[in-house]
């Protein structure tokens, strides 16, 4: 194109790419720009800054899918236009969604599952706010029905990811969260402990980010039965199962977590993490459509059609759920188990060859009846010249992006260092990284650092969260 501005370099079609515009002048940062340029010379840019981000598939801190069979990647091509909140101009995305929905609630148990309700979102941290959410109206309901007051709502869970601190501070409700004790996972006493007539619902998390382990759902939920007995308090259960939720139906059936528990109301599970989906899929199902309030749904006249929504989002693509219902169609309940014992297995190895050095002492193995596809270790009691810190610095310098951070309080003396196994890391892979590991091992030991890394000095990594106004200065 050609341009007036006498200080602007008109760019000939035929020059090489780094020699046009955008390759031989500073990107705009802060600005907006002036002028338009041409797709390929824009295209190379951005993809030449985007090398500078990490390799997805190397990324062992992330659960979130980053390999998808090329079918998955033309659907998402398909649909890139699809607005799922449209559900009368695309009435077969909405179709495939509600498929979905009766296919997860019937995978989860749930007693109505042809019946029930449930929703996509864009994660589970969406869906995780909408369940508590749900939680909230029935437990208001209850009160205002015994007519008791209903200001001071609490929610008691263990160490939890930041989406439920978010919960708590967005919609104005207390949250009781049991510390870190040495086991890493909440246990029933401690649940029972923070509970009281203002609890709007405990929640269990089914896959913990911090070490992988399963919260233990049929205890806690045993346990709230005999406070009801004791008591009279009915505290309902909501399950965080954004990791586990689709690993244990297919490794681990016998497990009692889910919809099995009548104290079990609503679970919420992340399509884009263990349930092989593109990213920025998540669902949230309830028991049976009783339990999700009708104070939450909202009947909306959108171009044309009138439809019950119950989303904290509005608008957002429909490819991810066309995504969800091909692995589900494609993979059924026998492809899933084949998939997630492959990645138990390559944890598994990779637990062996870890402790194998001689150097950690593993905090979790990757046991399928005990957590998700997860290793995760620390440092044997013995003096070591380096810490876990710098051994991901070290690691890193290969692509390996493999997380040291310490644990939450009452354990935040501990420091672990962990990774997250997914659908693509394979056993020839996970050779790589142990090899790289044991190398890193004895670089740190033949030369190491001169003062070891702090958490605050090494990369960030926290699903937990720091308001950035404290609680205190909130409510006061």
């Amino acid at each position: 194109m050609t341009r007036t501005d006498p200080d602007v370099v008109v760019d000939n079609e035929m020059d090489d790419i780094f020699a046009s515009t955008p390759m031989t002048t500073r990107a705009p940062k802060t600005r907006f720009p002036e002028h338009e340029q041409e797709p390929r010379d824009v295209y190379q840019l951005v993809k030449d800054e985007l090398m500078l981000d990490g390799v997805a598939r190397m990324n062992l801190a992330t659960f979130c899918t980053t390999w998808v069979e090329p079918e998955v990647r033309q659907l998402m091509d398909d649909s890139l236009d699809k607005n799922i909140i449209d559900k009368d101009e695309y009435p077969q995305t909405a179709e495939l969604e509600t498929r979905c929905i009766h296919m997860l609630a019937d995978l989860f148990h749930s007693p109505e599952a042809a019946t029930t309700i449930g929703t996509s979102t864009t994660g589970s941290s969406e869906a995780a706010m909408l369940g508590g959410l749900a939680a909230k109206w029935r437990w208001k309901a209850r009160r205002q029905a015994a007519g008791k007051d209903t200001a001071q709502p609490n929610l008691v869970c263990g160490p939890v990811q930041v989406c439920w601190e978010k919960f708590a501070r967005y919609f104005d409700i207390e949250l009781r969260q049991a510390p870190m004790n040495a086991g890493n996972i909440m246990t029933p006493a401690e649940a029972l402990a923070l509970c009281d007539e203002n609890t709007i619902a405990v929640v269990v998390t089914f896959g913990q980010t911090f070490t992988g382990k399963f919260e233990d759902v049929d205890a806690i939920s045993a346990a709230l039965d005999d406070l009801q007995l004791r008591t009279g308090l009915d505290i309902d259960i909501h399950v965080d199962a954004a990791s586990g939720g689709f690993v244990a139906p297919f490794c681990a059936p016998d497990i009692q977590w889910d919809f099995r528990l009548p104290r079990v109301k609503s679970v919420n599970v992340s399509g884009h993490k263990t349930g092989l989906a593109p990213l920025g899929s998540g669902w949230v199902i309830w028991r049976q459509a009783a339990d999700l309030p009708e104070e939450l749904i909202f009947n909306v006249n959108y171009l044309g059609g009138s439809m019950p929504t119950f989303n904290l989002n509005f608008s957002r693509p429909g490819g991810q759920v066309v995504a969800s219902y091909y692995n589900f169609f494609r993979l059924g309940k026998e492809g899933y188990r084949k998939v997630q014992s492959a990645t138990y297995a390559v944890a598994k190895h990779l637990s062996t060859g870890i402790r194998n050095t001689g150097r950690f002492d593993i905090v979790f193995d990757g046991n399928p009846q005990e957590g998700i596809p997860a290793v995760t270790w620390k440092l044997t009691g013995e003096t070591s010249s380096f810490n876990l810190f710098d051994l991901a610095e070290e690691l890193r310098t290969r692509g390996w992006l493999v997380p040291a951070y310490t644990l939450p309080p009452n354990q935040e003396a501990v420091t672990v260092q962990r990774i997250i196994v997914r659908h693509g890391l394979s056993i020839d892979m996970a050779d790589l990284l142990l090899a790289d590991l044991g190398n890193a091992i004895t670089k740190l030991d033949n030369r190491p650092p001169s003062r070891p890394l702090t958490a605050a000095e090494a990369p960030s990594f926290s699903h937990t969260g720091t308001a950035a106004v404290p609680s205190e200065l909130v409510h006061s």
